[in-house]
């Protein structure tokens, strides 16, 4: 099976540029976040000409929302509780045995203090939810792969400055602190960095700002996939989608892709 998760940035007007992924990738599950469209006006025709009739879609009018398609049958789950506020952020299916989840983390806007900053504050409290969410999770549950736009960058080189991304949300110690406890205490693996050693940079988010991303590669790592013991072993691969950044009106992310054996 292979699990591709991709903050789409609207899936509406990027439908041309998924089914370019999905062709070039034949991604068995398409995890997406950010489809900033309602269940009735997703593209779910031309998600299975592309061979992805199956679909959960989780929406919301102009925001948010996350959505899972798939080549095989899907079993829809209760969403996970992540968000305080209740907006369209997540979405859980079983397929084939396996639990996949696609999740999206608040921004939090540009200053990291709660106190004058409540979408800063949002975050946290989504971050605490994620936390919660999992560290209760039975040990006899189906092998879980969680995917999705977690919007932290966690280590050191997921930043292509660490020293200077310090105080800049995203990759401030509060927010990869959390982070790194919600996925420690649900006892999941960063796949990752399972097959890229912890020195290497990896990046799937460039700014839109930057006048020449690809010169500068100012990048982050908040695109992400774990997984539980069980499902990290039949793990065989992981890619970043890099090339999908030079497209044509493209997202400020990328596909990130891993295959699983067995």
């Amino acid at each position: 099976m292979r699990i591709a998760t991709w903050n789409v940035n609207s899936v509406r007007r990027r439908i041309d540029l998924v089914a370019r992924f999905v062709q070039e990738s034949a991604p068995d599950v398409l995890c997406l976040q950010e489809i900033k469209c309602r269940e009735a006006e997703f593209p779910t025709g031309a998600l299975a000409d592309m061979g992805l009739p199956h679909l959960h879609i989780v929406g919301q009018k102009g925001l948010h929302g996350v959505a899972i398609a798939s080549r095989l049958a899907i079993q829809p789950l209760a969403n996970p509780d992540i968000c305080p506020h209740g907006e369209a952020r997540s979405a859980a299916v079983h397929i084939a045995g396996v639990e996949i989840h696609s999740l999206y983390i608040p921004a939090g806007g540009d200053e990291p203090d709660a106190e004058i900053n409540p979408k800063f504050g949002h975050k946290l409290e989504s971050l605490a939810r994620l936390r919660s969410q999992y560290a209760k999770r039975p040990k006899s549950a189906p092998p879980l792969v969680i995917t999705g736009d977690l919007n932290v960058a966690p280590g050191e080189n997921d930043v292509w400055s660490h020293r200077q991304l310090l105080n800049v949300v995203s990759h401030t110690p509060v927010e990869t602190q959390a982070l790194e406890a919600a996925r420690t205490e649900a006892g999941l693996i960063d796949l990752a960095r399972q097959f890229h050693p912890n020195e290497e940079k990896l990046f799937t988010w460039w700014s839109y700002r930057s006048p020449d991303w690809q010169r500068n590669d100012r990048g982050r790592r908040l695109d992400h996939i774990w997984a539980c013991p069980k499902a990290a072993k039949r793990a065989s691969a992981f890619t970043i989608a890099r090339a999908c950044r030079a497209w044509e009106g493209p997202s400020d992310h990328v596909p990130v892709v891993c295959d699983f054996v067995g």
